[in-house]
């Protein structure tokens, strides 16, 4: 199994032992807990000659209570392909369980630092680089998302109430960055056309404490899904995005000379790609 399938059985299993251990018991959190839905329910499957089935199970139920179908059960821990059969499965599991069991994650930050949060974007470049694929498709540098962010103004006296939205958002690393230059923050949207990235950028916003972070699914060129009540697009206070510029044909899907929403009043773009200079695309609308 290469490094982007492994990626989500690790991931997953550090946003259950997140959530389980920020959660659990409590009734006004952001995530519910359901019964038998938790780390610690996995912890007792440890030599379980069930075990992917039964975890399945677990994270289904946490995944129904919360709205997190497609998001967090992703990843099939049943897998005999990926995990092996038998004995082979049940140790691999085991041992997957064990490397979380003795952590306390129920407070992740230290001297203003998200530890956690960092530790989960850390672990995305890593799988990305380990896969061969380029960092770009998950995840923006924290620097070069600072700087973007107090270029378009976000600054100390920027309201809570302001929103910020990333068309292309991958594990949604620049929404968060742009997010923190306010001193409480900013309401979050964004979408990602990719199924398995845009599933990471959903817990990357709850384990970075912004589990009311409104991420959708699809492509925003053919399929954008942020509209208002009469059909149009919706507006927001910032934009920010660090395209994906190896898309090659991106008019699939649309006709821009027929486009509903007039996107293209000032020119139409090549059909296919051009070769151009990676860069990011930022403004104040």
């Amino acid at each position: 199994m290469d490094a982007s399938q492994y990626k989500d059985y690790v991931l997953t299993m550090l946003f259950m032992k997140y959530v389980s251990d920020k959660y659990k018991g409590d009734p006004y959190g952001m995530i519910v807990i359901p019964q038998g839905a938790s780390f610690d329910d996995m912890v007792a499957l440890k030599g379980d000659k069930e075990i992917g089935d039964k975890i399945n199970k677990i994270i289904s139920a946490l995944a129904e209570e919360n709205d997190l179908k497609s998001v967090i059960d992703v990843a099939d821990f049943n897998d005999e392909d990926k995990l092996g059969k038998g004995k082979e499965m049940i140790d691999r599991l085991s041992k997957l369980i064990g490397i979380f069991e003795g952590l306390d994650l129920s407070s992740n930050r230290a001297d203003g630092d998200d530890l956690l949060g960092d530790a989960y974007e850390y672990l995305m470049r890593h799988f990305a680089t380990e896969s061969g694929k380029s960092k770009g498709q998950f995840y923006t540098p924290s620097e070069v998302s600072r700087i973007l962010s107090k270029v378009i103004g976000i600054n100390k006296n920027t309201p809570q109430d302001a929103t910020v939205y990333d068309p292309t958002c991958g594990s949604g690393s620049l929404l968060l960055k742009a997010s923190d230059e306010a001193p409480r923050g900013l309401s979050i949207f964004g979408q990602e056309m990719d199924n398995a990235t845009s599933a990471l950028a959903r817990m990357n916003m709850i384990l970075h404490n912004n589990a009311t972070a409104k991420i959708w699914k699809g492509n925003t060129i053919s399929d954008p899904q942020w509209k208002e009540a009469n059909g149009q697009l919706k507006t927001f206070d910032f934009a920010v995005a660090n395209p994906p510029f190896s898309n090659k044909n991106w008019t699939n899907g649309i006709n821009p000379k027929e486009d509903e929403f007039d996107r293209f009043r000032w020119g139409i773009p090549p059909e296919k790609m051009v070769t151009t200079p990676s860069c990011c695309i930022l403004s104040k609308v």
